[in-house]
């Protein structure tokens, strides 16, 4: 399977898409092979600015599957995502991509911002016919009823080996189909003993090997439960 992700630091966070891969091997999806376009702080209409990069992908690349991760904080409003998100997924089509649209989180100070977000990933992926990988849904149960898990980075921003670990499982679970709730507890956390700066030079964990790490199966427990849950919902 080849899957190209779209986005930003929400996206590339932990090397989340590394965890996903692992995550869908485990699940008997066979090889996965995962790129990315994602860039600090970009929304979608950054990467329609750089589009020759965005074309040459999805027109050459092969893809199975575009997973596209519109930038989160801040929101630039559902407008902007189904007039973008819906020029993105054409050019997904065209080069025969199944297009999913990931609903990213609210920010920790500001769990009030989840309702826009959702209702525009939603309305975006009906409207285009698309998957939906309902992420910041799933993120905003998983504060109320699990609030000792901390799914959030220490900004309050970005995804914590655990934020990271939930957006895996639930896009593992949107493209292979599989019941998420038998998936191993495998993380990873880039970050570890850094300081991130964004749009300078990170100092970041750069061995894959030191990147994975060992997560609580007990949060990983709850996570996987709540996301079988809403994806039970439909």
């Amino acid at each position: 399977m080849r899957i190209l992700f779209v986005g930003n630091s929400h996206s590339y966070f932990n090397d989340m898409p590394a965890t996903f891969a692992r995550l869908c091997a485990a699940a008997g999806a066979g090889q996965v092979l995962p790129t990315m376009l994602a860039y600090s702080g970009r929304p979608l209409g950054w990467h329609l600015e750089e589009y020759f990069s965005l074309r040459y992908n999805l027109l050459y690349g092969k893809y199975d599957y575009c997973v596209i991760q519109q930038q989160a904080h801040p929101f630039p409003g559902e407008a902007a995502l189904l007039a973008d998100g819906g020029r993105v997924i054409e050019l997904c089509r065209t080069g025969g991509a199944a297009p999913v649209v990931l609903t990213t989180w609210a920010e920790q100070r500001a769990p009030e911002h989840q309702a826009e977000m959702t209702a525009a990933a939603r309305a975006l992926a009906q409207r285009e016919g698309a998957l939906l990988a309902p992420v910041g849904e799933v993120w905003q149960r998983l504060r109320e009823t699990h609030p000792k898990i901390g799914l959030f980075w220490r900004d309050g921003e970005h995804a914590s080996p655990y934020g990271s670990y939930l957006e895996a499982v639930t896009l593992c679970g949107v493209v292979t189909g599989c019941d998420v709730t038998a998936l191993p507890t495998l993380g990873g956390d880039f970050s570890r003993g850094a300081e991130i700066a964004f749009y300078d030079h990170p100092r970041v964990l750069e061995d894959p090997g030191e990147v994975e790490t060992e997560l609580d199966e007990a949060a990983c427990e709850a996570i996987r439960a709540a996301v079988a849950a809403r994806l039970r919902e439909g």
